[in-house]
């Protein structure tokens, strides 16, 4: 079967006022939807690979066909990342993680505030287009990692628990340049159940 786009669990204007309603329109409606096109467009050289579920693919990037691994590695992980990053955002969202979470982060980084401080840079300091990323890596640790572009923490061996896209598209329209301001807003959006759901998996 074909991928298709993700319908969003909230209205366009629920995440207001720190992401704006066009930019949401735009980025769910335009972007997202052009990675699942690109991504059908690219698979049905290899009809056999419609079957395999994307997190499949992009974990098994190298045993891609040639021909099609670039647009399997930008669209599949523009479709991956964008059906993660919509799930980790809710309105009325932000605070601190509980639970076992809280726990890793707080042995992992030191403490939360300590977390947010990595993470934040890590995003703010990507250069160009791309994504921050909270990961859990094979061993089970958490880590944070930056990734250009659409690539997946999926193709490195990682398992992506909460990510920020920061290609300008994501946030241009209201902050322009002003991307440490876009991240500051994003903390306050955070689905920290949807991230705890995907580290206890």
């Amino acid at each position: 079967m074909p991928h298709e786009l993700p319908s969003l669990a909230y209205d366009f204007n629920a995440l207001e006022p720190h992401i704006d309603e066009q930019t949401m329109r735009i980025h769910h409606g335009k972007h997202h939807a052009t990675y699942v096109a690109k991504l059908n467009e690219a698979l049905d050289k290899h009809p056999e690979l419609h079957k395999k579920p994307l997190e499949d693919l992009l974990r098994g990037l190298a045993s891609v066909p040639d021909d099609i691994r670039g647009a399997v590695n930008n669209h599949g992980g523009g479709h991956s990342n964008h059906s993660i990053f919509w799930k980790n955002m809710k309105p009325g969202g932000g605070g601190q993680p509980a639970g076992a979470l809280a726990d890793a982060i707080k042995s992992t980084f030191g403490g939360f505030d300590d977390f947010k401080a990595k993470f934040t840079a890590a995003a703010a300091n990507r250069f160009g287009s791309g994504w921050a990323w909270l990961c859990r890596d094979a061993g089970g640790k958490l880590v944070i990692q930056d990734f250009p572009n659409q690539d997946s923490p999926l193709t490195k061996g990682l398992t992506p628990l909460l990510g920020v896209d920061v290609w300008e598209h994501a946030y241009y329209l209201k902050y322009q340049n002003r991307r440490p301001d876009y991240l500051a807003a994003w903390w306050n959006l955070i689905n920290w159940a949807d991230v705890a759901e995907r580290f206890g998996r």
